[in-house]
This record gives structure tokens, sequence and C-alpha cells, in this order.
């Protein structure tokens, strides 16, 4: 079974028609014709402005996988960067260490 919208939009088209079939036999539009052709136009509209919602709605979740994926990435690199630190620290301690020793030994 169609939904609501669907089934409305399906009657004002054939309203829409019926309105233009006035308009090509030359014939007098009624307020209630007049309406019908402008709720055709804003609904024509509406469904032009879904479409771009839909295709702005992908790209942000395109765009939100990428950033996902770079944050993934750039925090690999940060984990990778804080292991080399930590060694040159361990380095540098031990240097640190060498330095003293030695220092302790010539001043014997």
């Amino acid at each position: 079974m169609a939904d609501a919208s669907s089934i409305a939009y399906d009657a004002l088209k054939m309203a829409v028609e019926h309105v233009l079939a006035k308009i090509r036999e030359g014939k007098k539009l009624s307020t209630e014709d007049v309406l019908v052709l402008y709720l055709g136009t804003i609904v024509g509209d509406l469904k032009e402005i879904r479409a771009d919602i839909a295709r702005l709605d992908h790209r942000i979740d395109e765009t939100n996988k990428r950033i996902d994926e770079l944050a993934r990435s750039l925090s690999a690199q940060i984990d990778e960067t804080n292991k080399r630190i930590d060694a040159v620290q361990a380095t540098l301690l031990e240097i640190q260490k060498l330095l003293i020793e030695l220092v302790k030994t010539r001043q014997q």
C-alpha cells in the first residue's frame, strides 16, 4: 500500500493536469484552480529540495568517513612518534648515566 504522501502527490498531479487542460481550452480559472497550480509548483520545488538534501547527506557521510580514516591515520602516526620519543629519551638517559660514571671515574 502506498504511503499518504505518495497518494497526495498523485492526487495533486491529477488536479494540476485537470487545471492545465482548462488552460489549454481557454477556460476561466477559479481561485481553487490557481491554488492547485501554486501547490503543484511548491510540491515540485520540495521534491528538488529533498533531492538536494539527500545528495548533501550523502556527501556529508562520505566526508565523515574520510575524516574518521584521517583521524585513525593521524592517531597511528602520533603513537609511532611517541614511541620514537620514548626510545630517544631512554637513549639519552643511558648516555647521561654513562657520562656520570665517566666523570666519577675520572675524579677518583
